[in-house]
C-alpha cells in the first residue's frame, strides 16, 4: 500500500534542502554579528501555554491531544509563547538585555495555501528586558539587515498601538471595547468599529479622527496628526515613535509610517512593524515578517518585564529566495577503487584510508556497489562530483592516486600528499586537518 504524506506537509529534496540550509547559515550569521545568542524550545508543550497567550479559540487551529497520562498537550503554533516561558523557568536571572533568536518548526490545522502550510518553519528574535526605541530600532535594523543578507526585495512598515489606544480612550471608549476595537482593527473590520463606537456614543468627528489615524501613511503623518490634535502633544507613544524613527534613520532603514497597523492582542504596548516582500513574487500574501513591544511575561507567572520581537515566516522566504544552481550542486571528490574482482582487498583497504582522510577536508564518497570503473564516474558526474581519485592496483605499487579534474577531463598522477594539498587548494580549505 502506498501511503502519501499528510495533507499541509512537504518533503524536501536535497537541492532544496541546500537552499533551505543556505538561507538558515546567513540568517544566523546575521543574528550571531548582532549579539543574539541561539536558543531551542520543545516540539510539543502544555497546551494552555497557548490558551493563556490567544484565547481559548486557538484549539481549533491547533494539533492538541491528551498523553498517556492525561496531560493536554500541543504541537507548538507558535514560538513566542514558549521562548517566553523558557526565560521565565531558566533565563530570569540572566543580565538584561537578554538578546536570543530562535528557529524552528510550527504546526496549526488551517487550509494549506500557497507558502501556507500545516507544518511551518519561523526565524526569530526577542531582546527580553527593553522595549525602549534603541532596542525596537535595533530589532527592526536587524530583521531589515537579514532580508538584505537573502537580497529579498522589502517594504518595511512601522506604527504604534499606543497611538490607537490613546485615541481611544480619549474618545471614552471603555476598557474592554478598546479590546474589542484593537481586534476588529488588526483584522481590517473598520465598518464594526464605526459601528462599535457609536453604539458606545461616541460623537463623530471622534470617530473621524480615529478613522483619520488608521489611514496615516508617509513620511509626514507625524506632523499630520499634530495639525488635527488627534494626538495629544505630550502623548508619551508619540515621543518614543519619533525617537524610533530617528534612531531607524541613523540605521539607513527605509521605512513607512503606518499608522493602522494594530494588533488583536491585548498585550502588545507600543511599536509594531511588519515588513513586505516588494518584488510582487508573492502576489496578495506577501507579509514576510512581523514584530513588535509587548508584555507577556505575567501572564505566564513571570515579571512584568518588557519584551521586543518579530518573527520571519522562513517558508514565504524560501519561495522568493533565488541563488545561483551551482551553489545548489553538490561538489566534492569521489575516490574510485579500480577492482578486477572482490578479493582486492588492498585497493579497497587503501581507498578507504584515503576517503577518510579527504573526509576530514571536504565532502568525500566512495563506491558502495562494486561497480566498474565507468560506472563509478557517471554516477561522480550525476552527482556533481568536482573529482575523482583513482586508486588501482599500479597506484598501489607506487604509493601514488590518479586524480581526475571531472569538469575539465584533465587527470595526473601524484602522491597521497599532493593531492590532498591540490584538493586543500581547490576547495579553499584553510589551516590544518581536522
Amino acid at each position: 500500500m502506498r501511503i502519501e504524506r499528510a495533507r499541509g506537509t512537504r518533503d524536501f529534496l536535497p537541492k532544496e534542502m541546500r537552499k533551505r540550509r543556505i538561507m538558515e547559515e546567513r540568517m544566523r550569521d546575521v543574528a550571531e554579528r548582532w549579539g543574539y545568542e541561539e536558543i531551542r524550545t520543545p516540539t510539543f508543550e502544555r497546551a494552555e501555554l497557548f490558551t493563556l497567550k490567544s484565547g481559548e479559540a486557538i484549539l481549533e487551529e491547533m494539533y492538541e491531544f491528551k498523553d498517556k497520562g492525561g496531560r493536554h498537550l500541543a504541537l507548538r503554533p507558535e514560538l513566542t509563547a514558549p521562548v517566553i516561558r523558557m526565560y521565565i523557568n531558566e533565563l530570569k536571572m540572566a543580565s538584561k538585555p537578554t538578546k536570543v533568536y530562535y528557529f524552528g518548526n510550527c504546526f496549526r490545522y488551517e487550509e494549506p495555501q500557497k507558502a501556507r502550510y500545516r507544518e511551518f518553519w519561523q526565524f526569530g528574535t526577542e531582546i527580553i528586558g527593553s522595549d525602549r526605541p534603541e532596542a525596537q530600532a535595533e530589532l527592526i535594523a536587524l530583521a531589515f539587515n537579514i532580508l538584505k543578507s537573502l537580497g529579498v526585495k522589502a517594504e518595511l512598515h512601522v506604527g504604534h498601538v499606543g497611538l490607537i489606544r490613546e485615541r481611544l480612550r480619549a474618545a471614552q471608549v471603555d476598557g474592554k471595547q478598546i479590546n474589542t476595537a484593537m481586534r476588529l482593527i488588526d483584522k481590517g473590520e473598520r465598518q464594526a468599529v464605526v459601528e462599535l463606537m457609536n453604539e458606545a456614543g461616541v460623537k463623530k468627528d471622534l470617530i473621524d479622527d480615529l478613522l483619520c489615524l488608521l489611514d496615516s501613511k508617509g513620511k509626514n503623518t507625524l506632523q499630520e496628526v499634530r495639525d488635527r490634535n488627534i494626538i495629544a502633544a505630550d502623548s508619551d507613544a508619540l515621543r518614543e515613535l519619533e525617537l524610533l524613527l530617528e534612531y531607524l534613520d541613523y540605521y539607513g532603514v527605509d521605512y513607512k509610517l503606518n499608522l493602522g497597523i494594530a494588533r488583536g492582542l491585548d498585550y502588545y504596548t507600543g511599536m509594531v512593524f511588519e515588513i513586505y516582500e516588494a518584488g510582487g513574487k508573492l502576489g496578495a500574501q506577501n507579509q514576510i515578517c512581523g514584530g513588535g513591544s509587548y508584555r507577556l511575561a505575567t501572564l505566564f507567572g513571570g515579571d512584568d518585564i518588557p519584551l521586543t520581537g518579530f518573527a520571519f515566516g522562513f517558508d514565504r522566504l524560501a519561495e522568493i529566495f533565488s541563488v545561483d544552481d551551482k551553489d545548489l550542486e553538490r561538489r566534492g571528490v569521489v575516490v574510485v577503487p579500480i577492482r578486477d574482482k572482490d578479493a582486492d582487498r588492498g585497493v579497497m583497504k587503501e581507498a578507504i584510508r584515503i576517503t577518510s582522510r579527504l573526509r576530514e577536508i571536504v565532502p568525500a564518497h566512495i563506491d558502495l556497489m562494486n561497480r566498474s570503473l565507468s560506472a563509478q564516474l557517471k554516477y561522480a558526474n550525476a552527482c556533481h562530483d568536482s573529482f575523482a581519485v583513482l586508486v588501482g592496483k599500479n597506484e598501489l605499487k607506487e604509493a601514488n592516486v590518479t586524480l581526475r579534474n571531472l569538469i575539465t577531463g584533465e587527470q595526473e598522477r601524484m602522491s597521497v600528499e599532493d593531492c590532498v594539498e591540490r584538493l586543500k587548494a581547490y576547495f579553499g580549505v584553510k589551516g590544518e586537518e581536522k
